[in-house]
């Protein structure tokens, strides 16, 4: 619990994203800000594939380390 109110204290307000806009424009000007908006798209994109395709491993060792748990509970007993 305390940790997720320390998290939440350094999340921006609606003032600080103003400020910071202008200070992103004031620094970048108007022509970067669409080149560094297009090239955080494509960061946060690759970083979404990334994450889906650990997923995935995961998934798929997930069903290996299963799989023959089931094969020897079918097993017949003697």
């Amino acid at each position: 619990m305390v940790n997720e109110l320390v998290i939440l204290g350094f999340i921006p307000s609606g003032s600080e994203f103003l400020i910071l806009a202008l200070l992103i424009l004031l620094f970048f000007g108007g022509r970067k800000i669409p080149e560094l908006m297009k090239g955080l798209g494509k960061g946060v994109k690759s970083f979404k594939e990334g994450v889906n395709e650990a997923k995935e491993e995961i998934n798929k060792a997930k069903e290996e380390v299963e799989k023959p748990a089931d094969d020897t509970t079918n097993e017949k007993k003697d």
